[in-house]
């Protein structure tokens, strides 16, 4: 028996592995989001959006409850043959390599525009791909581990938001609710996309014991990113007016390029670095996703070589898509998959879950 099914998830590591899967790019892209699609005082969605999160999270709680813990195969195969899912594997699975291998590029391509404009993308693709690769080869216990030890090393960032305070006015956050924004539902799915992560917990239901209070330090996980983020916009609106907020790509990142120390010039392209952190925890466990259906699919097969095979597709799709926006249509695609998938999975699993319990209930009689 190997370390990873005798070892089981703490609430802590849970915990900071939710928040750090969801936390990631579109945390620089959020104000800007926020103040198109809603105008004025838009960082009070969020708040909204951390609910409907929490909704889901409930949904997947539910899940877990009734089917006492079995991983989500386990209550599938026992209603459904096991090769009508296959499809249904497969297609999971594409989906959740092409979400780790665009949120993955859409990093490189705003740290290459920001940093190393000269340098080809798919170099620093290729990097970020083997180290996603070496940790996961090691399992699911020791990537929350490993999570613990990037949160401390990025979580020091949140207090850098302390330089703006002088720049910081109440005015701009004026008492208008809602006012010149540009309320569309595919943005609306994007904003919301910046906290998805929490849905990839519904395969993590194996490594868990009672201990774990998994369906709890889910939604702190989930309370953390929303504050997070709820602070991170009303500072940012604090700072810019909303039509500024409108014109720029990345808010937060041009604020970064504000900080300045005697020793460091273009601090903001350091501080971007340590975005790696996050993401890569992003698109490590979409990948672990993907890998936890393949090895449903092929049980025969090596688990390293089908992790070898989830990076090499990872890597080669990566060549696709050339620039940012591109990029961007394919993850507002995958998104709103993803979305469907989020609730739809879960609503799924209590269907079959009420149709087992029914169909035991009798024999109890």
């Amino acid at each position: 028996m190997n370390t990873e099914t005798k070892e089981k998830l703490s609430p802590f590591h849970t915990t900071i592995l939710v928040h750090m899967i969801q936390t990631g790019v579109m945390a620089l892209i959020l104000p800007q989001l926020l103040a198109e699609t809603f105008g004025t005082n838009g960082w009070i969605t969020v708040l909204g959006f951390g609910l409907i999160a929490t909704i889901n999270i409930l949904l997947i709680g539910a899940v877990y409850k009734l089917g006492k813990g079995r991983s989500i195969f386990q209550i599938l195969e026992q209603s459904i043959p096991k090769f009508m899912l296959v499809p249904v594997y497969l297609a999971l699975a594409i989906v959740w390599i092409m979400l780790g291998c665009m949120a993955g590029k859409e990093y490189i391509l705003i740290f290459q525009m920001y940093a190393f404009p000269t340098t080809d993308p798919m170099e620093f693709k290729l990097i970020m791909d083997l180290l996603v690769f070496w940790l996961l080869t090691k399992g699911l216990y020791n990537i929350t581990k490993a999570s613990t030890v990037f949160f401390w090393l990025f979580v020091w960032m949140f207090f850098l938001l302390f330089f703006f305070y002088t720049d910081f006015s109440w005015s701009r956050l004026t008492p208008f609710l809602f006012k010149g924004g540009h309320f569309t539902y595919l943005e609306s799915l994007d904003i919301f996309s910046s906290l998805l992560g929490y849905e990839v917990v519904l395969l993590m239901f194996a490594y868990t014991n009672q201990k774990t209070k998994f369906v709890k330090s889910v939604l702190i996980g989930n309370g953390m990113t929303t504050l997070t983020y709820s602070y991170l916009s009303i500072v940012t609106f604090g700072v810019y007016s909303l039509e500024q907020l409108k014109n720029k790509a990345f808010p937060v990142l041009e604020m970064l390029a504000y900080i300045r120390f005697p020793f460091m010039e273009r601090m903001e392209n350091l501080l971007y670095g340590f975005v790696l952190f996050t993401v890569l925890f992003s698109i490590l466990m979409y990948e672990w996703c993907a890998l936890e259906v393949l090895k449903r699919i092929f049980p025969k097969l090596k688990a390293n070589f089908l992790a070898f095979i989830v990076m090499l597709t990872c890597f080669l799709v990566a060549y696709v898509p050339d620039t940012l926006n591109e990029v961007g249509d394919w993850l507002s695609t995958l998104s709103m998959i993803e979305c469907g998938i989020a609730f739809g999975l879960p609503i799924l699993l209590l269907v079959v879950l009420m149709f087992q319990n029914t169909g035991r209930s009798p024999a109890h009689e």
